[in-house]
């Protein structure tokens, strides 16, 4: 029985993501809090600069990928600064999948004068070699 117990162990330590630090998951907030700011001063170029350059947004209007064109339909749909309003995230949860991967859930709040917008988001980060950046990000 102690053998089977130690087995147990060693394999439940085996599905710890190698590497992967709470350092990790710090830098993957601030970069969340970086962006928060930049929408909040209508700066979208700013807030974009946490996605990588081959990143995918998907949500109910479909996909689109390059950070360029991620972009540009940011700028389309949310004009100038009263479009964009005051974004929060919240209730982020952020799950290691190896070593230079996580995901990252939470809701989105977005307040304007005329209404407030919110849903859901699962983002997939990659640390990159200018730190940790969203690949793909998945919004409803």
């Amino acid at each position: 029985m102690p053998i089977l117990v130690a087995m147990l162990v060693i394999a439940a330590m085996s599905c710890s993501p190698a590497g992967f630090r709470d350092t990790d998951e710090a830098a993957i907030r601030l970069v969340m809090n970086d962006q928060e700011r930049a929408w909040d001063s209508g700066d979208i170029p700013a807030f974009m600069e946490g996605y990588a350059q081959e990143a995918c947004f998907i949500s109910s209007r479909g996909r689109t990928c390059g950070r360029d064109s991620v972009t540009a339909n940011y700028i389309a749909h949310y004009p100038d600064r009263s479009a964009m309003g005051d974004l929060l995230f919240n209730d982020l949860e952020v799950v290691p999948a190896g070593a230079d991967h996580a995901w990252v859930t939470g809701q989105w709040h977005l307040y304007r004068s005329k209404d407030t917008l919110q849903g859901g988001f699962s983002l997939l980060w990659v640390r990159g070699p200018g730190g940790w950046c969203i690949l793909r990000d998945h919004t409803y």
